[in-house]
């Protein structure tokens, strides 16, 4: 009788656990945007959603490189730095003109990445390890180069950060066709398939004959590649160059995006929509509370606990 009774209570958690890591993020986004529309004034204005979707583009573009990188179940904690490093070259570069600094940029972040999955792939370091060398060592590049902000003035890379297409913010359509590409190579393309393989089962890939070392070099390359895209625009919206707070903490906010977004941190998934959400999420959260003036330490707090129950959410979810 009492197994009987125990029997439901489990199935229930179960299904609400699993409800969770699938829809829970979506949850979360509506309930955010019913609350907003309810106490927080001016909130539907289309200025402030101008606002809210140009503030989170960089941190959809890094969360889908994090993404990816996690997958493989690895991470990467040098995103930051590599925004950093793509601050202080852009201002190096631009007297050259805006493509070749953009060309140097990526040849800049495809070095740390090189690095970044050379180590991984070869050496046989831990991600985690790894990443978090070049996640110092790079911020310390990046503020040799240029010890300061600097202040940029370039109309090209002005109307990078401020223009738009048919109304929409150039950064909003460059987060968003990066995610579409990222879905697209992750759901359709052989080396996605191989990607999620190598999460899933690392020396299972390597007996089948995957190109597992080609992949995680890919990969991380990737990943500092889109961590660059949005240290540029994120340096073209604010006009200025500063290698010393741009990207600080941003690690943190794409692993947040990814695993609330339903992206198993053991790997062998991707889930780019969540991965989306998960960035819209955070954004929305840390709007509200600034918009209620309360204090960056309960913005913090409140990642916190979104992260515990993300993870709480997730056990079970990549057990193989």
């Amino acid at each position: 009788m009492a197994e009987a009774a125990i029997r439901p209570a489990a199935l229930d958690r179960a299904r609400v656990l699993q409800w969770m890591q699938t829809y829970g993020v979506y949850a979360g986004v509506a309930v955010l945007l019913v609350v907003n529309i309810a106490v927080t004034p001016h909130f539907l204005s289309a200025e402030n959603f101008r606002t809210q979707a140009v503030q989170v583009a960089p941190v959809i573009i890094v969360a889908l490189g994090m993404a990816l990188a996690i997958g493989t179940e690895g991470i990467d904690l040098s995103v930051g730095a590599v925004m950093a490093l793509a601050a202080s070259v852009t201002a190096l570069y631009l007297g050259y003109g805006l493509v070749p600094a953009l060309l140097t940029v990526a040849v800049f972040a495809a070095v740390v990445g090189l690095a970044n999955g050379a180590l991984v792939a070869w050496v046989g370091v831990q991600p985690i390890v790894a990443t978090l060398a070049l996640m110092v060592g790079g911020r310390g590049i990046a503020l040799v180069l240029l010890p300061q902000l600097k202040d940029l003035h370039n109309p090209a890379l002005a109307s990078l950060g401020s223009g738009d297409v048919l109304g929409i913010p150039y950064l909003i359509v460059i987060a968003a066709a990066l995610a579409l590409l990222v879905a697209f190579v992750v759901r359709r393309t052989t080396f996605g398939r191989q990607l999620l393989a190598i999460g899933d089962n690392r020396a299972a890939a390597k007996l089948a004959g995957l190109p597992v070392r080609r992949v995680l070099m890919l990969v991380y390359v990737a990943c500092a590649l889109l961590a660059a895209v949005a240290g540029v625009l994120a340096t073209a919206r604010l006009q200025a160059s500063d290698p010393t707070s741009l990207g600080n903490l941003m690690e943190l906010s794409a692993i947040t995006a990814v695993v609330v977004g339903g992206t198993p941190l053991s790997g062998g998934r991707v889930n780019i929509a969540g991965t989306v959400a998960g960035a819209v999420l955070i954004q929305l959260l840390t709007a509200t509370l600034i918009k209620h003036d309360l204090p960056p330490s309960w913005t913090q707090i409140a990642q916190a606990i979104v992260i515990v129950l993300a993870v709480y959410a997730a056990r079970g979810r990549g057990k193989r």
